[in-house]
């Protein structure tokens, strides 16, 4: 609950030096495209120009409450096994191509949070809704962009070549990569504390969601879904909790951009 309670209160310094956006959308040459990596691969090592930072579907398992929280390292050696095999193209327009890494030692299944990148990326109420934003992930040769799953001191450490101050609490996006925090993918935030599956989507959408150029927002009104570019960690302002960038008939949950 101290974790918890940590979570619901953070407030994070974004800075970028793309002026006007701040901890929302990307550099030049955020889709340069991923040189070929070994199977375990350490993280960024020199900065690009854009940065950004942060913070299910019905049918997936939802995560108790009463379950025994699990054990959570808060440092890792810094590499990645990637997730293997290739999923189907998802959505219409050019496809953006994605890995899904894991930090060495850490209890997820590399397998396993593949396929829930994927569910969430292939949902209709995610980025794909937009009409031209399509996904497909891969386990070699070059991507667009990676999803990673890191103990907070390496999420801490290469968002912080960036500039970024994730305090060891929360995600960010850095050029082509997704920073996802490991206690943020395991315990969600407060709100969510009962749904950490419908977190781990928030997480997917909210991050790649400023890889694909999107700024943060806030509660377009009491009572309202709040969109999935709110900085929800900080507080829902009268929103009611959503996490996709959508709804079911395809129109955009947003509100008034913010700095």
């Amino acid at each position: 609950m101290a974790v918890l309670a940590a979570a619901g209160c953070a407030v994070v310094a974004w800075t970028s030096s793309d002026a006007g956006r701040s901890a929302a959308g990307t550099g030049a040459g955020v889709r340069a495209g991923l040189t070929p990596r070994a199977e375990r691969s350490p993280g960024p090592s020199a900065p690009d120009p854009g940065a950004t930072a942060t913070s299910s579907p019905p049918a997936a398992p939802r995560a108790s409450a009463s379950s025994a929280p699990p054990d959570i390292p808060d440092e890792g050696p810094g590499t990645f096994v990637t997730a293997p095999g290739t999923s189907a193209k998802t959505g219409t327009g050019s496809v953006l191509r994605y890995r899904v890494e894991v930090e060495d030692g850490i209890p997820v299944s590399p397998a396993d949070a593949a396929h829930e990148v994927e569910r969430i990326l292939s949902d209709p109420r995610g980025w794909t809704a937009d009409g031209h934003s399509a996904f497909q992930r891969v386990s070699g040769g070059t991507a667009d962009f990676a999803v990673k799953i890191a103990t907070a001191g390496t999420v801490d450490d290469i968002c912080g070549r960036y500039g970024l101050d994730t305090g060891g609490e929360v995600n960010c996006t850095v050029s082509h990569t997704v920073m996802v925090n490991l206690k943020r993918w395991e315990l969600a935030t407060p709100v969510y504390a009962d749904d950490v599956t419908a977190y781990r989507a928030l997480i997917v959408n909210h991050e790649v969601g400023h890889f694909l150029g999107h700024g943060h927002v806030t509660c377009p009104g009491r009572g309202r879904p709040a969109p999935a570019m709110m900085q929800q960690i900080k507080g829902m302002h009268g929103c009611v909790p959503n996490v996709w960038p959508y709804d079911a008939e395809g129109r955009p949950i947003t509100g008034p951009s913010v700095p």
